[in-house]
Order: structure tokens, then sequence, then C-alpha cells
């Protein structure tokens, strides 16, 4: 997983409505946070609160993308039916996922697999990781990261 101080990635990744790439954000900051799957309950409540959020995430000049391994057809079925307002990328390849450190080995019911570990990650106006959050529970999350990036 990336560290604090490291560049982020200046990787594209497609959208539910385009592309979106971290190197073209022109100085504003980034929070990327990642999810196991859209539209089911624990990432549907962390993207319905980072949504709810997103003027605050605005006036602190900050873009607010959740990623998953889903394809964008997926992404946007999902942004309509709960009204999302933060950006959502597909990773359907993983590569970007792979670059931050967050596609990893899981395990439930005794089988292994790869999968997406919830983190999120604040990068800098200047592209560097500020903070990250590298194991993430629900519950109040968004709010915590809006809190920790006003204190940047």
């Amino acid at each position: 997983m990336l560290a604090i101080g490291d560049y982020a990635p200046t990787l594209s990744i497609p959208t539910d409505t385009d592309m979106f790439s971290l190197a073209e954000q022109g100085g504003k900051k980034v929070v990327v946070f990642f999810f196991p799957r859209a539209d089911t309950p624990g990432c549907t409540k962390e993207a319905e609160q980072f949504s709810a959020l997103h003027d605050e995430f605005t006036a602190q000049n900050t873009v607010v993308i959740g990623v998953s391994k889903d394809k964008p057809a997926k992404q946007a079925k999902f942004r309509a039916k709960y009204g999302l307002t933060c950006l959502l990328g597909a990773d359907h390849e993983t590569s970007f996922c792979e670059e931050f450190g967050v596609w990893v080995e899981k395990s439930m019911y005794g089988k292994t697999y790869m999968g997406i570990q919830r983190a999120s990650f604040i990068i800098d106006s200047d592209g560097k990781i500020a903070a990250i959050w590298p194991k993430v529970k629900v519950a109040s999350h968004a709010a915590d990261v809006l809190e920790r990036l006003k204190a940047l």
C-alpha cells in the first residue's frame, strides 16, 4: 500500500460518466475511497455519506471518487439508484487498485480470493498522499475524512 508522502499514481480510470485522471486535477485535492462492490450495504452507505457531504468537499477544493472493480454500466446504475454525487471509478482490470496497494488476498469461509480492501486516501494539491485509512469502518467515515482534510 502507498504511504503518506508518496506521490499518487497518475493513472486514468473510466467512470460511469467519462474518464478521470489524477494527473489532470490541476491543484485540487482528491479523496479516493476504494470499496469492494457497488450496490452492497456497506458500499452503499459509504458512497451515500460521501455524496451527502459533496458540497463541503467541493468547498475544500476537493474531488471525491469512489473506486471498485465494477464496470461503468454497473456504476451508472448504482449512481442512479441512490442519487450519488461523487464520481464512481470503474477499475474492472484492477490496475488502479494495484497501484494503490488495495487489491489484496482476502478470505471468507475458509476460501481465499483476490479483492479490494476498503481503504481511503487523501491526495494533496501537489499529488502526494496526505492521509490514509487502510481499513475503513463505514460508520462516519466520510465525515472523518472531511475533518482530516480541513486540518491539512
